[in-house]
């Protein structure tokens, strides 16, 4: 199955990010990396390049391990010191477990039920699951250019992907899992929104 050319290429794949979150693009990683203490241990799922551990969570001495199906993601994560491995999320395989388990902008890629997916990322996490989800995209687009743009451009070798999250379906989505929701904020300029949940339903510290 073919991979999308952003997929191909850690350099082209933040060419794309910049062009598409333009000034806020430092700061999506900045706001999850603000929610990780120094020294946990961190699960990121779908990591792509790993910049959150390269430019952010390196200098805070977690024990980062990425997760992504593609396998020169992961090449290079390893070559530059980190630890990864190459893992198809779709499996019902168990997640390793970790203090923090994150994913940034991936949860449309398991709907039209995304839920299976963030209760295994629940059963890994040892204290939060982190999710940073777009809620515009360019594949909801009125223009049917810019639409087909977007799905043909957000295949990590796996097939496109035409659902997106909005802002109200990401919210419904996250009120089945109220009880362990203990913040929700917006990022890169309200392109994102970030949910923070608990592993146990009981109030954990951070």
């Amino acid at each position: 199955m073919t991979t999308s050319l952003i997929y191909r290429n850690a350099s082209v794949y933040e060419l794309a990010m910049l062009l598409l979150y333009g000034r806020h693009y430092t700061s999506r990683y900045r706001a999850i990396a603000e929610l990780i203490p120094t020294g946990s241990s961190v699960l990121d799922v779908c990591c792509g390049p790993a910049f959150l551990y390269h430019r952010y969570l390196r200098a805070k001495s977690v024990r980062y391990t990425g997760l992504d199906i593609n396998q020169g993601f992961i090449t290079q994560l390893i070559r530059r010191g980190g630890s990864g491995r190459v893992w198809d999320l779709r499996s019902k395989e168990m997640l390793p477990s970790s203090d923090y388990v994150i994913m940034q902008a991936s949860l449309y890629h398991f709907l039209p039920d995304a839920s299976e997916v963030v209760d295994r990322m629940l059963q890994a996490a040892r204290k939060r699951v982190i999710i940073a989800e777009p809620i515009r995209n360019l594949a909801a687009s009125n223009s049917r250019l810019l639409s087909l743009l977007g799905r043909l451009l957000t295949n990590p070798g796996v097939g496109e992907h035409s659902l997106r999250f909005t802002e109200t379906t990401l919210a419904e989505f996250f009120s089945g899992y109220e009880s362990r929701v203990v913040e929700s904020f917006s990022i890169a300029g309200g392109r994102e929104l970030v949910y923070a949940l608990n592993a146990d339903t009981a109030v954990l510290d951070t």
